[in-house]
């Protein structure tokens, strides 16, 4: 029984969405005629520690703060008293250590001794991730109670997700790649942004002013349509500028129109918690999609 309260702490469902941008660099590396599976596995192992880092800390800071007494949907274990506060910082601090010296072991094997600066900027990048994961409940400054959460989104899990990743192949940057990286950016920002809408009202009540509560639920839902096309069109741009397959993202197209219906339909908050996990699967598929064609039809 503890054990599954774990699991459910570390919210399972969160994870794949966390990995899609390391699919898509390690992808385009492969394409770029780059490979060292000790590289991908590492990554991914990093990154999962990362996304689980958040979830835990996003429960410990969000739970001490009371903003999870009346959530919709899944519940949290510090607010319903299953997990303790103690207890969940403790899960957070080792956690935290994991996935630090998993990050130590990705850089070493990625560039050796020789590359110090290179790793010194990685090591840097590394601890920045870990403290922005912490830092979007946790604290009095935490970001995600400022309306912020949606650019640290962007960044990590699509600029730094994609173009690290791919730069931990090949040492150096194809700017082409920022397509796809914004492109997974905007798609982990809209899955951000469902979360939002789904708990304004809570949201509001406990001051915690995200980017929704900010700007009011009709003008989230148009926001949350411009992030879906700027994310698939930039993947299309890529696939026409580097001429390779646009089938991946015409085969995302169709749920993305069905799920925009229904987040325009949506009447009760309760009605965007499957939307996100739609996006969220959607984009971990154009990932998979990604990588197939870059790997097999490339």
């Amino acid at each position: 029984m503890i054990m599954k309260n774990w699991i459910q702490a570390a919210r399972l469902r969160t994870l794949p969405l966390s990995l899609s941008g390391i699919i898509v660099g390690s992808a385009y590396a492969y394409h770029q005629g780059y490979s060292n599976w000790k590289i991908v596995i590492l990554a991914l192992f990093t990154t999962l520690g990362l996304q689980v880092l958040s979830n835990f800390a996003n429960d410990y800071g969000d739970g001490i703060k009371g903003t999870d007494d009346n959530r919709i949907g899944e519940k949290r274990l510090v607010a319903a008293g299953i997990i303790s506060a103690q207890q969940m910082k403790k899960a957070v601090i080792i956690t935290a250590i994991v996935t630090f010296v998993l990050a130590l072991a990705l850089i070493y094997v990625a560039f050796g001794k020789e590359n110090f600066a290179l790793s010194l900027i990685f090591i840097l990048l590394g601890v920045g991730s870990i403290g922005a994961a912490i830092k979007y409940t946790v604290g009095t400054n935490a970001y995600g109670y400022s309306g912020f959460g949606d650019v640290f989104v962007f960044i990590f899990f699509g600029l730094v997700s994609v173009m690290g990743s791919n730069f931990l192949f090949t040492h150096f940057v194809d700017w082409k790649l920022l397509l796809p990286a914004a492109g997974i950016g905007f798609l982990s920002v809209a899955v951000l942004n469902l979360n939002n809408m789904r708990d304004i009202e809570n949201d509001r009540i406990a001051g915690k002013n995200t980017l929704v509560v900010k700007m009011g639920l009709e003008i989230a839902k148009n926001y949350h349509e411009l992030l879906l096309i700027f994310g698939s069109t930039l993947f299309l741009l890529f696939s026409i500028i580097t001429a390779t397959s646009i089938k991946p993202i015409l085969i995302i197209y169709f749920p993305l129109i069905l799920h925009v219906r229904n987040v325009r339909n949506a009447k009760n908050y309760e009605d965007f918690d499957p939307e996100l996990k739609k996006v969220a699967l959607t984009t971990f598929a154009l990932s998979i999609l990604f990588w197939l064609t870059l790997v097999f039809l490339c």
